[in-house]
């Protein structure tokens, strides 16, 4: 398999989709991406199908004849979303990476305007957009526990980010790459860009009903790593931050 970490890019962005489960919703999520993007970027569609036990693997080579910018990649077993989102970023042929979400949730007619804040920053320093999901389709019941863990969270981070659970996200290939990895790094973005000495900024977007399949998150899932995962990114983001590096004269061959 060939390893992209060390081509250039030959799309502008590339929408990584991580799914465990979720048949019903790869045809209609697919087609969206391609109806919000075309015309806006030269993209790429790539799929990381994490070990899926449905029917998942053949409704994406289904959509494979039919849509050319297409990749697909499998886990032969369940690693978990974050691992999933590493390898999807790992393989993908662009300079920028949006990411969504497979329960179809997320609205990818939202990634243009976060694409065009991070394409178009004055700020060379800004390294991810977040989505944030201000008006969420969700029950009262999750929505405190999402409130609540984002406040305990900002309070202990400092990442400025009100909704690190949104899917949607839009960064630079190059910067998710150089970041460590761990288990539930996906909700953490933030921080470690912050760390890495870029910038991070929010940006409303739309959420949706689920309106196909189950949801694979329950809350004693979300809390039993929650507590955990936060004093490791502390840990990590006390033990040292990147220098952030200008170029002052590079030497010239005689």
């Amino acid at each position: 398999m060939t390893d992209h970490t060390k081509t250039a890019p030959i799309y502008e962005i590339a929408v990584v989709v991580p799914v465990h489960n979720e048949s019903e919703n790869i045809r209609p999520l697919i087609e969206e991406i391609s109806a919000a993007l075309n015309g806006v970027a030269h993209y790429e569609i790539v799929y990381v199908n994490d070990g899926s036990t449905d029917d998942t693997a053949e409704q994406l080579n289904i959509l494979a004849a039919e849509q050319p910018r297409l990749s697909i990649y499998k886990h032969a077993t369940a690693c978990g979303q974050s691992a999933a989102v590493a390898t999807g970023v790992k393989h993908a042929r662009a300079t920028f990476i949006a990411t969504l979400d497979g329960d179809g949730q997320n609205n990818p007619a939202d990634i243009p305007a976060l694409f065009t804040r991070l394409k178009q920053a004055p700020d060379a320093d800004l390294l991810l957009v977040a989505g944030w999901r201000a008006k969420r389709k969700d029950t009262a019941w999750k929505r405190f526990q999402s409130k609540l863990a984002n406040g305990v969270r900002q309070k202990l981070l400092g990442d400025n980010t009100p909704d690190t659970g949104c899917g949607l996200k839009v960064f630079t290939r190059t910067a998710f790459l150089d970041m460590p990895r761990f288990d539930h790094m996906h909700r953490y973005l933030p921080a470690l860009m912050i760390r890495r000495g870029g910038e991070v900024v929010s940006v409303e977007v739309n959420h949706r009903h689920r309106e196909r399949g189950t949801s694979k998150y329950g809350m004693w899932d979300r809390l039993s790593v929650a507590v955990r995962d936060v004093l490791g990114v502390m840990w990590l983001t006390a033990r040292g931050s990147k220098p952030k590096v200008s170029l002052v004269r590079e030497a010239r061959p005689e």
